[in-house]
C-alpha cells in the first residue's frame, strides 16, 4: 500500500470512528464498543505504517543528497585537476623562446613560417 492508499484508508476509517464516538456511551452495544476498539487499533497500525514509509523516503532523500554532494565534490576535484594540467602547458608555451619552438619536433611549419621565423621577411631567399 502507498502513501496515497494508506491516507485514503486512514480517512475512511476516522470517518467510521467518529460516528462511532457521537454516539452517547450508555447506548453503545457492545459490538459498537467492539467495533470503535478494532478502529483504534487499524488506524494505529496504518499510522505507524506510514510512519515508517514517510521515515525511509526521508532516508532515502537524504542519502541521495550526500551522494549528490559527495559526486559535486568528485567531479569539482577532477575538474580542477584537468584544469590545472591543461592550463600548466599552454603557460609553458607562452614562456619559451622562439629557438624553443622551431626546434619542436611535433609542430609542422610551412616553408614561410619557417622563414618568418628565422630573419623575418628580410631574407635575401624571399
Amino acid at each position: 500500500m502507498d502513501d496515497i492508499q494508506l491516507c485514503k484508508e486512514i480517512s475512511r476509517l476516522k470517518k467510521e470512528l467518529q460516528k462511532l464516538i457521537a454516539l452517547p456511551e450508555k447506548e453503545k452495544s457492545n459490538e459498537e464498543k467492539q467495533r470503535e476498539e478494532e478502529l483504534v487499533q487499524q488506524i494505529h497500525k496504518l499510522v505507524e505504517t506510514r510512519d515508517f514509509l514517510v521515515d525511509d523516503v526521508e532516508f532515502e532523500r537524504l542519502r541521495e543528497r550526500e551522494e549528490d554532494k559527495e559526486m559535486a565534490e568528485f567531479l569539482q576535484s577532477k575538474l580542477s585537476k584537468s584544469y590545472l594540467q591543461k592550463a600548466t602547458p599552454v603557460k609553458e608555451k607562452k614562456m619559451t623562446s622562439r629557438g624553443q619552438q622551431t626546434s619542436a619536433p611535433y609542430m609542422t611549419k610551412t616553408g614561410l613560417t619557417l622563414l618568418k621565423e628565422c630573419c623575418g621577411f628580410t631574407c635575401s631567399i624571399m
